[in-house]
């Protein structure tokens, strides 16, 4: 099932209002095909919900995760520190349109927000979304190479110098924790590959 399909029956329960649905849709679709979003994409969303649809029985509520997973960067601008914040406050105004609970909305604007400093959560859901996030972290190296360029490209405005730094110190940041992964599925699944992925890219810098 496409993007486009999975979003419009997410919408479902909360509308019939089709067209409200479609301008959401539009909304996240050209957002995340903005030029200079070499990684953080449309691509990028198919692959966390493919990730999340795999531990989906061990989530407690699938909806938000998922409404989560499509607003999470629906803004995003390398220069900005403010990202996660602006797209949690994007994601409350639309989510309010379709009628979603003040209940469900908290969650999400929660979820959003931890995708800035990836910390371990108290909530079982929000550590799923974390991870499959990160996932990319864990795939085999030539994947990973292509994701470290695509960043590399959306960072293109900062010249090496500056841009080299900043990145030793999150793969450094990454390597020092005990562990990147937060849930025992993606631990097994790609902890591993993750920590020599790291460390490999930080002797290429």
């Amino acid at each position: 099932m496409n993007l486009k399909n999975q979003f419009e029956q997410l919408c479902a329960p909360f509308t019939g209002n089709q067209h409200l649905i479609g301008d959401l849709w539009k909304e996240i679709e050209t957002r995340y095909s903005e030029k200079g979003r070499h990684y953080h994409n449309l691509l990028h969303l198919e692959n966390m919900l493919v990730e999340l649809e795999a531990v989906k029985s061990k989530i407690s509520d699938f909806t938000t995760v998922s409404f989560s997973v499509f607003y999470h960067d629906i803004i995003y601008d390398a220069t900005s520190k403010t990202n996660e914040e602006k797209s949690a406050d994007k994601a409350e105004k639309r989510l309010t349109e379709l009628h979603v609970s003040q209940g469900k909305i908290s969650i999400i604007s929660e979820q959003i927000r931890a995708t800035k400093t990836h910390l371990r959560s108290d909530h079982a859901d929000t550590n799923y979304l974390l991870d499959a996030d990160l996932s990319v972290l864990g795939k085999d190296f030539n994947t990973y190479l292509e994701y470290t360029q695509n960043i590399r490209k959306e960072y293109s405005i900062y010249p090496d110098f500056l841009y080299k730094p900043g990145r030793k110190k999150v793969l450094k940041h990454f390597l020092e924790l005990e562990s990147i992964f937060k849930t025992e599925y993606f631990k097994e699944k790609y902890e591993t590959q993750a920590k020599k992925n790291l460390a490999a890219e930080l002797q290429l810098l």
